[in-house]
């Protein structure tokens, strides 16, 4: 697969900001059409045009902020720090909590997969709040031939995410063919996890995870208000237990610490995922994930599984960098 870089930043900015200007000045300080297309030098058809394509890119709920600049900036440094092919990073919503982190990256996340997603990709995807939220801003055309992959497996009591239903809802939109991972998230023994891959099934999905065009992936952190421990995935024990073995982050329910290593604790060996070291072979590697709090994960990811996109907000690219320079 070509590399997946839409624009440059100056081309993106530069359509980006006439865009938000105009949304900015309509939405936020009440300026009528004939206002803004006055203020901006541009026509009224043009205005309402900008307008209703920021409302159809939900750019209006994440983008409607100052500082665009700074995350152009951030995103080049980013990209400068970690070799990647592209950052987007989306301004810090108001609301700092883990859902509202989670719909503001999700949504650019979408809008980044509406642009790149071609024919004929086999798609791998992980799950997560994130994840989810990607699905309000992915609007593509119809594909042809494309798979999506689940590189991962599913729970029983689902509270806010389920990975089976993300993956059924991204092949929907595109037409594609749908490869669920149908099996427990955790198993009992590393015996039960074998027997299911190669007599139940599996392993198709593992065949074709070892030849990904695209891989689709966002990580966790490992603390008090981690999405592992609050969904019920591991117990407060387990996750004392893992701290204690040097785990900073949670990636498709493989646990890292900071060089991106698996820790030794026996839950890496019984997780139903696709191993790490398969999906680092995918030819474009999207992270999705936010959250200053995150920042040592994502790095742990990157350095684990490698990163061609990283679409992040700016409290995640802040402390990235910071991380980096210490």
């Amino acid at each position: 697969m070509a590399k997946l870089r839409r624009e440059t930043h100056l081309a993106y900015s530069e359509a980006a900001s006439l865009r938000l200007r105009a949304a900015w000045l309509y939405y936020n300080q009440g300026l009528t059409q004939k206002d803004v297309a006055d203020r901006l030098g541009i026509s009224r058809s043009t205005v309402i045009r900008m307008l209703d394509e920021a409302l159809k890119r939900s750019e209006v709920q994440i983008w409607i902020s100052e500082g665009i600049d700074d995350c152009v900036e951030l995103a080049v440094k980013l990209e400068r720090q970690f070799g990647l092919d592209e950052a987007i990073v989306v301004p810090a919503p108001r609301d700092t909590s883990a859902e509202a982190i989670a719909s503001a990256v999700g949504l650019a996340l979408g809008q980044f997969l509406t642009e790149v997603v071609s024919d004929n990709a086999t798609i791998g995807v992980g799950w997560g709040r994130t994840m989810t939220a990607s699905l309000a801003g992915f609007r593509p055309p119809r594909r042809e031939n494309c798979k999506v992959v689940s590189l991962l497996g599913g729970i029983v009591a689902v509270h806010q995410t389920n990975p089976i239903d993300y993956t059924w809802r991204l092949a929907s939109q595109l037409g594609a063919e749908c490869y669920m991972f149908l099996a427990p998230l955790l198993v009992d023994s590393v015996a039960t996890k074998r027997a299911l891959i190669e007599q139940c099934g599996l392993k198709a999905i593992y065949d074709l995870a070892d030849n990904l065009d695209l891989a689709i992936v966002s990580c966790g952190d490992i603390g008090p208000h981690s999405t592992s421990l609050s969904e019920g995935f591991i117990s407060k024990q387990e996750l004392d237990d893992l701290i204690a073995a040097g785990c900073v982050c949670d990636t498709m329910f493989n646990f890292l610490d900071a060089e991106g290593r698996s820790v030794q604790h026996p839950i890496n060996e019984r997780v139903m995922s696709v191993d790490l070291d398969t999906l680092k072979k995918a030819k474009h590697i999207v992270l999705s994930s936010g959250g200053a709090h995150r920042a040592e994960a994502i790095r742990a990811t990157i350095k684990r599984i490698g990163c061609n996109t990283l679409i992040t907000d700016e409290g995640a690219a802040r402390e990235l960098l910071r991380l980096s320079a210490s």
